[in-house]
């Protein structure tokens, strides 16, 4: 039996890298975030299909990067419910410390994921009978 992978759409910065190959140096592509949350995201996403709520764009550097890592106050105001957003100052420095081995940092790229630009992908259908 084969089995197909589904495929869906992400939106990504057009100024985004191309994906690396699984297991080369992360390039900030964006590509695992935007499509599904790491363990950690799930968390601070409250969701366990769709893009990490914490995934962060940055303009200057042309990357996306994990907001627990870049962004985490700002990433715990958003995950926290509104009673407890008052550990946010308490908690941040923890996270910020965690969050680089949580999300494997500096391992390389783990998403398997085939991606094709929307060009590719009106070149495959009209060259489709």
């Amino acid at each position: 039996m084969l089995a197909v992978k589904p495929s869906f759409v992400i939106h990504i910065q057009p100024q985004a890298a191309p994906k690396p190959a699984s297991g080369t140096p992360c390039n900030g592509c964006g590509v695992c975030c935007l499509s599904e949350p790491c363990p950690l995201g799930m968390l601070l996403s409250h969701r366990r299909v769709g893009s990490c709520a914490a995934v962060r764009w940055d303009a200057a550097a042309n990357q996306y990067r994990c907001g627990a890592v870049v962004d985490v106050t700002a990433v715990l105001r958003q995950a926290l419910p509104p009673g407890l957003r008052w550990l946010t100052p308490a908690m941040a420095p923890l996270l910020s410390r965690l969050a680089r081995r949580w999300i494997a940092a500096g391992q390389g790229c783990d998403s398997e994921l085939e991606v094709q630009s929307p060009a590719s992908r009106q070149s495959d259908r009209q060259s489709s009978p």
